[in-house]
Order: structure tokens, then sequence, then C-alpha cells
């Protein structure tokens, strides 16, 4: 990975150089002094993967670089010393993928850069789906490390994710565990070859297995009702890390799960209208089906991995 460090305090940026370097989580590719110095076609040409980011600065801040970077494709990271709810909830909603406190700690951003460096892999790998399943498999002709996982396994972990997520409760949840043994037996059948099924075949073949049987009527209604179920326990999942998020940015499941399941201005949004005590239907935060599912296929992979 690499990184790029902008901070009005030298000695700020030469800490976070050492820390980077030293722990082998990348290169630093460069470094300014207040955000001003920065656009997006800069970082572009320097490949910045992460940008770590203070808050406040002489000429322009953080909080206002990162509303100029909001089509950055890379990972911010922001550090201050400043603790104030407001102005952290406004970083977060500007896109920022985690807050790191002064004076900087060394585990601390270890800890973080890690996680960063996780989900970076993660989307580059949800991007890759659609592509070819070899980004998950491995290259062809090679022991498939999937073949160990099995049926049982790839339905525990994905509980124990479902449980993190507070909605292992809903009767959609069920569904959900359903599909994963689904993906798994129809990833190994196919052993690399191919793009996964789109989210309608996946209902359609659930709903037949389920029901035993392949008449359209029947299998029409489960798909309707199962899509139903569904989206509402990933909504009772977005409701319960909003409901994380506003207690606490800081939060280990919030940070964790938060942007790497959802969009994160749905996360924000649905956040306001827990704040505001307004309960609003299911159509009023979007809701990515398709995405969410294959988030919890490949997080349920990676930890039995």
């Amino acid at each position: 990975m690499r990184y790029f460090i902008t901070d009005d305090d030298p000695a700020i940026r030469s800490m976070l150089t050492h820390i980077i370097e030293d722990a082998d989580l990348g290169e630093v590719c460069g470094e300014a002094e207040d955000g001003s110095q920065i656009d997006r076609d800069f970082l572009e040409w320097k490949r910045a993967d992460i940008l770590l980011i203070d808050l406040l600065m002489p000429n322009r801040d953080g909080i206002e670089t990162v509303r100029q970077l909001q089509d950055y494709p890379g990972k911010i990271v922001m550090i201050s010393q400043i603790e104030s709810k407001e102005m952290i909830a406004e970083a977060y909603s500007l896109g920022i993928e985690y807050y790191i406190t002064k004076p900087v700690n060394r585990l601390e951003v270890i800890s973080v850069m890690q996680k960063v460096r996780e989900r970076i892999l993660l989307q580059q790998s949800i991007e890759g789906i659609q592509r070819s399943l070899s980004v998950l498999g491995g290259n062809a002709g090679q022991p498939k490390k999937e073949q160990v996982y099995t049926e049982r396994s790839i339905t525990t972990s994905a509980r124990f994710l479902l449980t993190e997520l507070g909605m292992i409760s809903e009767t959609g949840s069920r569904d959900l565990l359903d599909m994963m043994e689904y993906l798994h037996r129809w990833e190994k059948e196919k052993s690399g070859d191919g793009n996964f099924p789109s989210l309608k075949e996946i209902f359609l073949q659930v709903a037949a297995i389920k029901l035993g049987t392949e008449e359209a009527a029947l299998v029409q209604k489960e798909i309707k009702a199962a899509e139903q179920r569904v989206r509402r326990a990933i909504y009772q999942a977005l409701t319960h890390l909003a409901s994380l998020g506003l207690t606490d940015y800081s939060n280990p499941k919030f940070e964790t799960y938060a942007s790497t399941f959802f969009d994160f201005t749905e996360v924000r949004k649905r956040m306001r209208e827990l704040e505001s005590q307004k309960e609003t239907a299911l159509s009023s935060t979007k809701i990515n089906t398709k995405k969410f599912m294959f988030v919890l296929y490949m997080e349920s992979k990676r930890r039995i991995g």
C-alpha cells in the first residue's frame, strides 16, 4: 500500500512514516504540510492508496480538504487531538474511514492501517466478483482454497457475522445462511470458472431448493417473501450499526462493519433518523442487497481461510 501524509507538524509526519515503514505496512509516497497542497489529481499521480490527514491546518483544514476530495478513490484516515463529536461526525459523513487521536499511538496507527488495508483488499475483491471467480479462488490448475471449506463452516462463519451485525434473530438471516450454502456449492461446482450468479438467480435457486419444486407460481411467491425478509434483516443490521455509531464512533463493530457492508452515506442517514427519533419506512434508506450478500460470503470465507 502507498500512503500520503498531510500534517503541518513535521514531527508527526516523520513519526507516521517511521511507524508505517517499520511495521511493513507499505511505503510513504509523499508528504504535504497543508491541505491546500493536494487534490485528487495529485494523489492519483502519486498513486496514493491511503491519505492520512490532520484535521486542523493553517490554510485549508482537513474537513475542507476531504470535502474537496469527494471523488478520490483511495481511503482517508483523519488525525487530530480534537475530540468534538460534531466535528468527528462531519468527518465520517464526508467519507473518512477512521479517526486517529493525537498524541499518535504506534499500536493504534498500526491497528487502523491494517483495517484500512483489509478494506481496500475486500473492495478490490468485490469489484472482481462479476469479472471472474479467479479473484477468489486463485490461479487455474492449482488446488482451490475453497475446496477445504464445508457448507457447515461457511454457515458457522456467516452466522457469527450476522450475530455481530445484530440481525441473527431476524427471519431473513435464515434465508441469507441458505444463500451462503448455495454460493459455496455453486462455486465448488464451477471450480473457479465463470462469474457469480445474479441476485435473481440466487433467490430463484434457493427458493426452489427450499420448496423442493420448480413450480413457477410457488417459487415466485417464495422469492418475493424471501426478498422482503432479507431486506428487513439487512435493515436491522443497518439500524444496529447506526445505533452503535451514534453512541460511539470508535466502537469496534461500527468501525469494522459499517462501511464494509453498507454505503456510509446510508449509515449516516440512518444515524440522523435515530438521532431525531424519527421512525421511517424501510425505503427511506437504500439497501444494497447484492453488495451485502457478496460481502457476507467473502467475509465468511476469509474468516475460515
